[in-house]
């Protein structure tokens, strides 16, 4: 079974996908669509914007979606299929796409009114990010646990791999923790603390947009960060994305519910390569490939 895989935020680069989408008329057309939701050159930002204003929340994400969905129209263009769908963190947003969920401009209006909620919520909120490897998830939640300042688990990566988020001064407590551990501390470029509590009011403003748009019941299996495993109650999918933003992405779950389900091909779809490393990290036994350009497009079909 292959599963399809999107990159999440932190993974954007300048000028992603841009040989990609200028091998296809059709494939540029999805910028078109996205910039006519944002209000802003997608296309433009993509190809041109300097490293730092790429990655803000309101373009990276928006971005980084546009470039997985059209990575994947590339391969599909060429005959790629798929079983399933997986996303990281925002990857969820082209996942939904890919399984048929939502249309392209739903899906560029959720993540608009996402990008924009989860950037105004750092403004207002000072949070962090860390990366902490080299020990197992249980340790790291019992740190968390017991610190002072407030600070949680929430990525769950890989079996050796967990991201915490917190306060500034959370973060700085459990680094100096995990490092007399001798754990690796890896602090993250981002603008706050996502996925924690202190996306609040960010969640609750996304919530107001995603209880507009129409979901449609996916045409393949769809895996959830808030599950961990595959997603089969659709009922509520604004409820569970507001949720999604101040809830842990359980991504080790995720791939081992897959593997269960008897995936054994993952393809990551979007900039760089973090979803296949943690597939093969994780899932000894696995085929794991990434398409992010025209190079990796035509390894895919080697």
């Amino acid at each position: 079974m292959t599963i399809s895989l999107f990159s999440g935020q932190g993974s954007q680069y300048e000028g992603m996908g841009k040989d990609i989408a200028e091998s296809s008329a059709q494939l540029l057309k999805a910028y078109e669509t996205g910039s006519a939701i944002l209000g802003r050159d997608l296309k433009e930002i993509c190809f041109s914007a300097p490293l730092e204003e790429l990655s803000r929340t309101v373009n990276s994400q928006p971005a980084i979606m546009a470039t997985s969905i059209i990575c994947l129209e590339a391969a599909k263009e060429k005959g790629f299929t798929f079983e399933g769908v997986a996303g990281h963190s925002l990857g969820e947003y082209a996942a939904m796409y890919a399984s048929g969920m939502v249309t392209l401009e739903d899906a560029f209006r959720l993540i608009k009114a996402r990008a924009e909620a989860m950037e105004e919520a750092t403004q207002g909120t000072k949070g962090a990010m860390a990366a902490i490897m080299k020990i197992e998830p249980e340790k790291v939640e019992e740190v968390c646990a017991n610190a002072k300042e407030y600070v949680t688990a929430v990525n769950y990566n890989s079996p050796v791999q967990t991201v915490v988020a917190g306060t500034p001064e959370g973060i700085e407590e459990v680094s100096g923790i995990f490092k007399e551990m001798k754990a690796r501390v890896i602090p993250l470029n981002v603008a706050g603390a996502f996925h924690s509590k202190l996306m609040q009011s960010a969640a609750d403003k996304f919530y107001e947009t995603a209880k507009t748009i129409t979901f449609n019941a996916p045409q393949c299996k769809y895996y959830s960060n808030v599950t961990g495993g595959e997603l089969t109650d659709f009922s509520d999918m604004a409820s569970l994305l507001a949720k999604h933003i101040v809830s842990p992405v359980r991504f080790t779950s995720e791939l081992a519910a897959m593997n269960e389900a008897g995936a054994d091909r993952f393809v990551e779809f979007g900039p760089g390569r973090t979803l296949t490393g943690l597939v093969k990290k994780t899932l000894k036994e696995a085929t794991a490939l990434n398409v992010e350009n025209l190079e990796t497009l035509a390894a895919l079909f080697q």
